[in-house]
């Protein structure tokens, strides 16, 4: 799944309008931290949530995308209620949202991040299942799933976002999302996981384009195996990146018609992470789903454990000062449309006043 140069690097055509738009939502894009940026410290170092409410108030960002396990024994998950609202205080007091993350649409862990939302005051949770079975199995468990969702997001005023997690093609996401049918149930885009499920970038983003209300940024490069193509996390942008990070930033911007409908893009820095191919060329028409566990980040054998917490923050921050450099670039793409634009408009009023 070789991407060309064209793929990689296409803009689309920006009109006057769509020029004026995308400059608004650059100005008012709302980028979170994500703690999987800094898995490392969360899980072998010392890291507490409220080191990600740091971080992200320091670097200004808009709030931060934390999962209920993230922290080990100091996640939100084995927080007791105080600890809770302490941190729900915390990040409103820093300004910052809060947004929840697990890995699972089973019944009790939903009704856990629940109980742990409505303490923290939180409205928007990231889900995904990781089942086991034929593919048409494992989605009727989804759709099974996806109504109970809409139970809790009536009752409690939630909303839910169904990730594209690797083993899943998005026009499967997308066709539950539309059988369920309910304004809370949302998409949330990954910048890397559809090619696990045997999908292109692009291809991937139209068909969840009308759902996606989250993203998750990262930079991966595709790794042939078996029919099909795993990943590897690397630093976004880098010259290892095989993602079309600035088409896909583009077209992501743009959703939404008076209002963005991407609400949150999350900077999800996987260095070192690895994830095999879950989807092939030659599947059946109803293939077998594999069982996945948790997603990991396994230490390099080129770095000690001390080298790599100490290097994972700078490589958090080597992906913030990547996504704001883009940002600047299309901006200023985009400023200049509009000053060409003014310019031949000018020009025609002269021509029509000349002649």
């Amino acid at each position: 799944m070789n991407l060309d140069a064209a793929e990689q690097q296409q803009i689309p055509e920006l009109t006057p309008q769509l020029a004026q738009k995308l400059v608004h939502r650059i100005d008012t894009i709302p980028l979170f931290a994500h703690a999987y940026s800094l898995l490392g410290n969360f899980t072998y170092g010392t890291y507490r949530p409220s080191d990600l409410l740091t971080y992200a108030f320091e670097h200004e960002l808009d709030g931060v995308c934390i999962h209920l396990l993230d922290g080990e024994e100091r996640s939100l998950g084995q927080a007791s209620d105080a600890e809770l609202r302490e941190f729900g205080s915390t990040a409103h007091q820093l300004g910052l949202k809060v947004h929840l993350e697990i890995s699972s649409t089973r019944k009790t862990d939903l009704d856990d991040v629940v109980r742990i939302a409505r303490i923290l005051n939180v409205e928007h949770i990231r889900v995904y299942s990781r089942y086991e079975g034929l593919l048409s199995e494992v989605l009727t468990m989804v759709d099974s799933d996806l109504q109970y969702l809409i139970v809790l997001a009536e009752k409690y005023d939630l909303q839910f976002y169904f990730e594209q997690h690797e083993e899943f093609k998005s026009f499967e996401i997308a066709a539950a999302l539309e059988r369920a049918n309910h304004p809370r149930l949302h998409a949330l885009f990954d910048f890397g996981n559809m090619i696990n499920a045997y999908e292109r970038p692009l291809d991937a983003l139209n068909h969840l384009a009308p759902h996606v209300g989250q993203v998750h940024l990262k930079g991966i490069k595709i790794m042939p195996e078996d029919g099909g193509f795993g990943h590897r996390g690397v630093l976004q942008g880098s010259d290892d990146d095989d993602m079309p990070s600035p088409r896909m930033l583009i077209d992501l911007l743009l959703l939404g018609e008076d209002e963005p409908q991407v609400i949150a893009f999350a900077l999800e820095q996987e260095n070192h992470y690895r994830a095999p191919a879950f989807r092939r060329a030659d599947d059946p028409e109803d293939p077998f789903i594999a069982y996945r566990d948790l997603s990991t980040t396994d230490r390099p054998a080129s770095l000690t454990w001390d080298e790599m917490l100490v290097e994972e923050p700078q490589w958090a921050v080597n992906q913030l000062t990547y996504v704001r450099t883009v940002l600047a670039q299309l901006r200023e793409l985009a400023m200049c449309r509009l000053e060409s634009a003014s310019e031949d408009k000018a020009r025609n009023e002269t021509l029509q006043e000349t002649y």
